[in-house]
């Protein structure tokens, strides 16, 4: 018999149908020489370090640091997760071959590898590797399973973060507790959360400490166009009123006209991090809600796997593309040009040695029906991105005028859209701009000038604007998912910042869990889209003097030679050897430092919602009574942090659905036998 381990329910059952393994069992499916059984989310973690040996259950600096000499396992401890291991292990030593249909990516191989360790798997085992659910692929990745080897370095690659993450969180969390904490608050350390706190935390200051200065600029107004002196800024007034003074009683002349056409290509394919970064600007999503949303898409077939940090397809899909442009339900009209004629196959959108594990997100073209609201959304913008990559260039004439009055330059820019090629796709009735964005765009893009000609002069209305400087902006979740990127570097041009992709910190897939864990520990809050630092976490990060431990720079390095293990290039042993020694070194300065204690700033309480009035029907009084005894029986939802996870008719669910939180989990998604005792930490998992 051959045992396939699925991610989750749901999966298994959609495979276990491809298969024939049509009966269903107590914990699997079964049927046609295969038995299909799944996880949910982690099973297996890393021992706590009192596991290794008892001196460590005190949290005292002189057992620090903490290395154990070798690194193991343990199952969660959960009842649901302990009796569907059982069935798994059982399953496995009567198996002949197993397959590991796990998610296809460096945790979901993580998380089947520690399943099959545990239950101690000696027979041969391969690989499902796919990029979406739908039927097609299922069928063709059986048809090609891969051997588990394949994917060793991958695996090696998740145990190296996962032990990275045990020693420097473990050790750096009760450091910096016993030092610096108080009241017995934890002061949560981490590989990578410290340096995006330290992110936060830096500009916030920068703003605090930014002294504006003022500024002047000489402009005017000739045939209704504004003009702007080509001498820039002037940082003393009295400057500019000379040169006002010089330019009031004399006529403008243009001195020069310049028209360029060029052409600009559509936008690139969605990663993770990109479709994240749109979702927050154009919907205010978080970046755990955008996963969550897209995560669900790809559960229900309609886009490809979410957890990639590629922009690019490869070749193997180009033969494929005209079927998913003709099941796009909804976008006829946007894809008849297309199919019209030849699809082009552009290097900027196809290129093998872009891609690795999987491609970019992109719709499968199965019919999209049953979605919610924000799920069509973020479909819309995923189908609507994939469709403009084939559509020509965006046509465009960009016009220079130059002119002078009195000797003093002066300069404006127009562009004008000849042929809009791939910006029909994004018409404003595609919801994908809110209208202060459309605002912006057409005052950047649409500012037509009128004709002019060399040499014709006339009067203008000159003026000297005072101006200040301005600070920085404080962090959203959109440009704080591109600073993770890209490891605190600004950066606009797609191709530098796919140079600098290597040196991001965190992987695309657990940069939202990250941020979800900054506001969790309240070393963040957020004011509408604002990102700010709570006392807690500026004083954390004033008080960290490790420059390993909060730089971002630096923490990128370690995420480089986290991607060069999995490509085979970097040696694991020599990874946590280095961060052995850097631990030590860590763990002697901060015993001998004399730094004070931090303040912990307590969570403002959220203000209690207006009661109803008491003239309610007695069924509605019922129904309010049994609906907060669920919310005090169950837990507080992990995506929005407000409301609690409430059993509905098919699924668990959000008591702020009605707010517009996504939170949804299947009961599908999770064993029937499971008691409700264990769904805090079902979810948990399911969120790592």
């Amino acid at each position: 018999m051959k045992v396939c381990i699925a991610e989750k329910p749901s999966v298994a059952r959609e495979i276990a149908g491809i298969l024939g393994a049509t009966s269903r069992r107590d914990g699997y499916f079964e049927g046609n020489g295969y038995q299909v059984t799944w996880t949910f989310g982690h099973f297996c973690t890393l021992k706590e370090p009192h596991e290794y040996t008892d001196s460590w259950k005190q949290w005292s600096l002189y057992v620090l640091p903490m290395i154990p000499p070798r690194f193991s396992i343990k199952l969660i401890d959960n009842d649901g997760v302990k009796k569907q291991f059982g069935v798994i292990e059982k399953l496995i030593s009567e198996a002949e071959e197993v397959i590991n249909c796990g998610d296809a990516g460096q945790e979901g191989e993580l998380i089947q590898r520690w399943v099959m360790q545990k239950a101690q798997c000696k027979v041969p085992v391969k690989r499902l590797w796919i990029s979406s659910l739908t039927e097609d692929s299922i069928r063709e990745g059986f048809n090609g399973l891969k051997e588990q080897s394949q994917f060793d370095k991958l695996y090696e690659a998740g145990l190296s973060r996962a032990i990275g993450d045990w020693l420097l969180g473990m050790n750096a969390t009760r450091l910096y507790t016993v030092k610096y904490g108080q009241n017995r608050s934890v002061l949560s350390i981490g590989r990578v959360q410290t340096p995006t706190l330290a992110l936060i935390v830096n500009r916030q200051l920068e703003i605090e400490n930014f002294k504006p200065e003022p500024y002047w600029e000489l402009k005017t107004i000739y045939r209704e166009t504004t003009f702007s002196a080509t001498k820039g800024r002037f940082t003393a007034q009295e400057e500019g009123e000379k040169f006002l003074e010089q330019i009031k009683t004399s006529d403008f002349e243009v001195t020069d006209v310049t028209t360029k056409k060029g052409e600009e290509a559509p936008p690139r394919l969605f990663d993770l991090t990109a479709l994240q970064v749109e979702c927050n600007k154009k919907f205010s999503f978080s970046a755990e809600e955008t996963l969550k949303i897209i995560q669900s898409l790809y559960e229900k077939k309609l886009t490809t796997y979410p957890r990639v940090d590629t922009t690019f397809l490869s070749d193997d899909l180009y033969p494929k593309v005209p079927a998913i442009l003709k099941g796009l339900a909804g976008y006829e009209e946007l894809v008849k040009p297309v199919l019209a004629g030849k699809i082009s196959k552009s290097k900027k959108v196809f290129d093998n040695s872009k891609v690795t594990d999987h491609h970019a997100i992109i719709p499968t073209g199965v019919r999209a029906n049953n979605i919610s609201d924000n799920e069509r959304k973020v479909y819309d913008l995923v189908t609507r991105r994939f469709i403009a990559v084939f559509y020509p260039n965006c046509k465009i004439s960009t016009t220079t005028v130059l002119g002078e009055v009195n000797k003093v330059e002066f300069k404006v820019t127009g562009k004008q859209i000849l042929e809009p090629g791939w910006r029909a796709v994004f018409d404003k009735s595609a919801n994908t701009l809110n209208e202060k964005e459309d605002e912006e765009k057409g005052k950047d893009d649409d500012n037509i000038l009128p004709d002019f000609v060399k040499g014709e002069s006339g009067s203008h209305l000159p003026s000297l604007n005072e101006k200040w400087t301005q600070p920085p902006k404080y962090y959203t979740e959109a440009t704080l998912l591109r600073a993770m990127e890209t490891a605190g570097k600004l950066v606009d041009d797609d191709e530098l910042r796919d140079a600098l992709k290597e040196n991001g910190i965190g992987r695309p897939s657990t940069r939202a869990a990250i941020i979800e864990t900054l506001f969790k520990r309240n070393y963040i809050r957020k004011d509408r889209k604002n990102l700010y630092a709570t006392q807690t976490g500026v004083e954390l990060i004033g008080t960290i003097k490790e420059e390993l431990l909060k730089s971002a720079e630096l923490t990128g390095i370690w995420e480089k030679k986290l991607r060069q293990i999995e490509k085979n290039e970097y040696d694991p042993r020599q990874f946590i050897e280095e961060l052995k020694q850097m631990l030590t070194e860590i763990v002697a300065n901060v015993k001998s430092d004399t730094g004070r204690a931090i303040t912990i700033e307590g969570i403002v309480p959220e203000k209690e919602k207006t009661e109803k009035p008491k003239t309610k029907k007695k069924t509605e009084n019922k129904k309010q009574i049994a609906a907060k005894k669920e919310k005090t029986d169950i837990v507080l939802c992990p995506l929005c942090k407000k409301g609690s996870v409430i059993k509905g008719k098919t699924a668990y669910g959000c008591s702020e659905w009605k707010a517009g939180c996504a939170f949804r989990l299947s009961y599908e998604d999770i064993d029937e036998s499971l008691r409700e005792k264990d769904l805090k930490t079902i979810i948990e998992s399911l969120n790592k």
